[in-house]
Order: structure tokens, then C-alpha cells, then sequence
């Protein structure tokens, strides 16, 4: 599905995660749908040196939670960037200061592409988001249940994509409202991982490469290798999703008309204890 007319302009934020990496790979691939593509990618800090910087046009560091700096550093571009795509994430303290600062992060993004160099509207070639979520979506405030309250409990699988929302705070919905809000001048799409595997030296969920570091040390200690997650995540099935995957998904999604508009789970399928 080439792109005959003026190419694609991708635009990663957090880049330099899992997800992020790997959509840098698969966007500068010489297959990738709707290619060939010119992909900014950024992250809030200097690109590390680890990154391979030759799959980017050209890396950009910036604060998405502050709308001036966004708008400073984002601007010179708002007049080329056609896709977002949106990996960045901030856990904070609660899931109500998380919802709050996720939801800033991308409204402030999107309110200046949408706005072009001229802060009107016009020059923005802006059309499509897609946004990388997860299983929280089904399952609540598992990492910090105190925020449940009472008698309230988690879907359980298997998690379909037309579920009812859960009611607790979840910085996911926030997200998929905010990019509703922007219909029908913006089209999304939302893709709901499990635990994602890929590599990436700086990302704090990187459960795989994590787990083999802790065994490693148990062996070097002579220490015994004790399960360092948690008891549901004991006691339950878990599936994971490839970086590598989910990229490929999130492009598709990018690019075919009758995807638009809707909310993808995307795992490996193969589960384990």
C-alpha cells in the first residue's frame, strides 16, 4: 500500500521505549505499509547512545507536560507531521495524577500539530493517532489495589475490546476520550497490549530483559531465584505482546481506512504461569 502522493510523516513520542524502538525499525522498513516514511521520534530527554539514531529524520527531546516547551519544539514541524504515534507513558503517585499528566501530555501534543506554524488550523496535515494502551483497560488499578475500593473486581478473560469500562480512574480512558473528543477532524486507533517484550535499555517496563538481569544476580549471589512479581500475577494466566508486533499492528491500523476509529487487543497469543 505505497503512498503515491506526499509521503507520511510519522512523528514517535517515546521513541526510545519498547513499543517506541520497534516502530522506528518498522517504519523505516523497506516494506512498511504506506511507506516509504519520514519518522521524527521523540522522547523528554537526550537521545541515548545506545539508540540507533540512522532509523530517525531526526530525534526531538522535549517536556509533553509543559504546553510551552511543546509548543516551541513541536511547532516547526506541526506544517509535515500526517501520524502520531503515541508510546509515552508517566506513572505518578496515583491513577488520578497519572490520569491527569498522560492526558495533559497528549492533549498538548495534539493541540499543536492540529494548530499548523500558524496556530489556526492551517498548514496541519495532521490526520491519524494511534495511541499503545494495555490489559489495565479490563483489569483496574491491579498495580495499586488499595485504589479499587470495596467489591469491585476486574473482568475476566478472556478481555474483549467491547468490554464496559471498569469504574475506576484509568489514565487509558482518558486517553481514548481525548482522541474522540477530535472527531471527526482526526481519525485513532488504540491498541491494548499485554506485558511487552523488546529492547530497550531505558524502559522501566521491560519485564523480560528485568527478570533475567534478577536471575543473574540470584546465580552470581548464590541466592535463590524467588518470583519477584506479584500475587495476582501468580495466581493467573499472563500472555505477553512483541514490540515487534504491536508496531506492525499499529501501522496497519495507521494506514487502512477500515480500522480507523477502533480499539485493538494485539498479544502473542500463547500464555503461561
Amino acid at each position: 500500500m505505497a503512498n503515491s502522493h506526499q509521503p507520511f510523516v510519522a512523528l514517535i513520542v517515546g521513541v526510545t521505549g519498547m513499543a517506541g524502538l520497534s516502530l522506528a525499525e518498522a517504519l523505516k522498513s523497506p516494506n512498511a505499509l504506506g511507506g516509504p516514511w519520514k519518522v521524527y521520534g521523540s522522547a523528554s530527554r537526550p537521545i541515548p547512545t545506545w539508540f540507533p539514531s540512522s532509523l530517525l529524520d531526526k530525534y526531538i527531546a522535549f517536556d509533553a507536560t509543559d504546553a510551552g516547551n511543546t509548543a516551541d519544539t513541536l511547532t516547526p514541524i506541526s506544517s509535515e507531521v500526517t501520524h502520531v504515534f503515541w508510546v509515552a507513558i508517566q506513572v505518578r503517585e496515583s491513577e488520578q495524577v497519572t490520569v491527569t499528566v498522560n492526558a495533559t501530555m497528549l492533549s498538548n501534543v495534539l493541540d499543536v500539530l492540529k494548530s499548523g506554524p500558524g496556530g489556526n488550523g492551517t498548514g496541519s496535515r495532521l490526520s491519524h493517532v494511534t495511541v499503545q494502551t494495555g490489559t489495565q483497560h479490563y483489569m483496574g488499578p491491579i498495580h495499586n489495589p488499595t485504589e479499587s475500593g470495596q467489591g469491585l473486581e476486574p473482568h475476566e478473560p478472556p478481555f474483549r475490546e467491547d468490554l464496559p469500562r471498569l469504574p475506576y480512574p484509568n489514565f487509558y480512558y482518558a486517553l481514548e476520550d481525548l482522541l474522540e473528543s477530535y472527531a471527526p477532524s482526526l481519525t485513532y486507533s488504540v491498541y491494548r497490549s499485554s506485558i511487552i517484550i523488546g529492547a530497550s535499555s531505558r524502559s522501566v517496563y521491560n519485564a523480560l530483559l528485568t527478570s533475567a538481569v534478577y536471575a543473574l544476580i540470584c546465580r552470581y549471589e548464590g541466592l535463590p531465584f524467588r518470583y519477584p512479581g506479584s500475587r495476582y500475577t501468580w495466581e493467573h494466566f499472563c500472555d505477553m505482546s512483541d514490540a515487534r508486533v504491536l508496531a506492525k499492528q499499529h501501522i496497519w491500523a495507521a494506514v487502512t481506512p477500515s480500522a480507523k476509529n477502533q480499539a485493538f487487543n494485539c498479544t502473542n497469543g500463547d500464555m503461561f504461569t
